[in-house]
């Protein structure tokens, strides 16, 4: 339908993510002129399971460019772009169909399949594959090991599989026909030329062969139609890098927080180094990005939501009622493993130090705390990483959104943050990346300054950090006390 504003060209962006799709209508100043979600569920049919039905995510997306398209005139439409979780795939055959449901980036099944294979890994090979000194970390949420767990265990869907993508790859076969990916989604495949990594792919037979052809993530690559007008569809990329644009990440120096299921911290260098437990991505818009995901973020709060049976917004709500003053209750966050910098999938949470006094307003806090000591562990890997700590973090997500949460996280890491005006930043991402592939602006390093907006900034509080670095030091502590107990839970009776 027609309307008032002018008739200046705006910009879709998706993000397809671990529990909804997202979506947003930008106009070049990164003003959201309407905004979409739309839930879908996460299946865990057996311990260490985790799937989603594919069709979900398009569903999403065929209702969200249905709803976005009705508060804009279709033709000033100048261009899609998506990002979406990563490690996350299906397997699907020629025509783009599902084979199975997909395995979510948390599910453990290929855990034996990634030690057979990192342990056939040496040295040389890692240097030959990654660069001297760079590694990558290969556990049950890569796809080598997924697609060596297929091929044994169903080898018949093995031989019918055509192409493994992530949910962004999915939608976009959906939408233009073409099966494809991104060098940076597909990190944990590619070496710093941005080019899959023969050497390490050859470990799987065929699996080099389903995998899809390499675009650039501002590169267009076909158009779909959309209220019966042809709009130009970029290759987009991982929610990470959809995050890092969308909160305003574009040059070295800086970095980002990005609170969602996971919470993802990046800081972008200029040097190609790196630190244990830490991603460094092959050099993209003159910055090198070294990030990292941990395991459980929001996703701890849905979880103690449905232990204290109230509504997860309501956790930090509750929270505000404990004294942040008081004894600490500690929490490990780890209920699903531990992404980076452990890279343990075995490590399982724990509530320490609980006694009499101990209530949901406590255990609340606890949750809180104990997602931001997580990440507060990633950050001292990422600035070892990156060789210098950035004056402050670009910060963003669904989890921002909470104001002490946002204190609390500021107050631990010791670091300010500056929360985005708009929360959904992986949209934004994606819409950035739109607005440059059809050229709009001649380079990211344009486009994210440009569309990008603060909102707020939280300071951390100094008479706050002795409780943040007791809890810091007990959190590293408590990690490796529990190990025995990891050992001793997870050996047959």
């Amino acid at each position: 339908m027609a309307d008032s504003m002018p008739r200046k060209p705006v910009f879709i962006g998706f993000d397809i993510g671990t529990t909804q799709v997202k979506g947003g209508l930008f106009d070049q100043t990164g003003q959201v002129l309407a905004s979409f979600s739309r839930p879908y569920p996460t299946h865990r049919p057996g311990p260490g399971l985790v799937e989603q039905d594919p069709e979900d995510w398009m569903r999403g997306l065929r209702e969200g460019l249905e709803e976005l398209t009705a508060a804009i005139e279709p033709s000033r439409i100048a261009a899609l772009g998506l990002c979406s979780q990563v490690n996350t795939d299906v397997f699907v055959d020629d025509l783009g169909r599902p084979l199975m449901p997909a395995i979510v980036w948390q599910d453990l099944r290929s855990q034996a399949e990634a030690a057979e294979l990192v342990a056939g890994f040496t040295a040389q090979d890692r240097a030959e594959w990654w660069g001297e000194g760079m590694d990558v970390p290969v556990g049950p949420s890569h796809v080598l090991p997924k697609m060596l767990w297929l091929s044994r265990h169903h080898p018949g869907l093995w031989a019918r599989c055509a192409h493994v993508l992530t949910p962004k790859d999915y939608c976009l076969f959906h939408l233009t026909g073409r099966a494809l990916a991104d060098p940076i989604a597909a990190w944990g495949q590619v070496g710093a030329d941005h080019r899959y990594v023969a050497g390490m792919l050859a470990r799987v037979p065929g699996a080099a062969q389903r995998l899809p052809p390499l675009q650039a993530m501002t590169q267009t690559v076909g158009t779909t139609l959309i209220a019966g007008h042809e709009v130009p569809v970029v290759a987009g990329t991982m929610d990470a890098w959809g995050n890092l644009f969308g909160c305003g990440v574009f040059r070295p120096g800086q970095g980002m927080y990005m609170s969602g299921t996971s919470e993802i911290l990046a800081i972008a260098g200029d040097r190609r180094t790196t630190a244990p437990g830490v991603v460094t991505f092959p050099t993209v818009e003159k910055m090198v990005v070294h990030a990292g995901p941990t395991q459980s973020g929001a996703d701890c709060l849905r979880w103690w939501a449905n232990i204290a049976n109230i509504a997860p917004l309501d956790v930090p709500r509750l929270a505000a009622q404990a004294d942040r003053r008081g004894n600490p209750v500690l929490f490990l966050p780890h209920l699903e493993g531990e992404r980076a910098p452990l890279w343990d999938s075995e490590t399982r949470g724990a509530f320490i130090g609980l006694d009499s006094r101990s209530g949901p307003a406590e255990a609340a806090l606890a949750v809180l705390e104990g997602v931001a000591l997580s990440s507060r562990l990633l950050l001292d890997a990422l600035k070892q990483a990156a060789g210098f700590t950035p004056r402050h973090l670009l910060y963003g997500g669904g989890g921002s959104q909470s104001d002490l949460w946002s204190q609390i996280r500021a107050d631990c890491l010791g670091i300010p943050l500056h929360r985005l005006a708009h929360a959904d930043i992986g949209c934004l991402g994606a819409a950035i990346m739109a607005a440059v592939g059809v050229g709009r602006y001649a380079h990211m390093a344009d486009a994210v300054p440009a569309m990008t907006n603060i909102e707020r900034v939280f300071t951390p509080d100094p008479t706050m950090r002795p409780r943040y670095d007791r809890m810091f030091a007990a959190y590293g502590q408590a990690i490796d006390a529990l190990h025995p107990m990891r050992a001793m839970m997870a050996a047959p009776v």
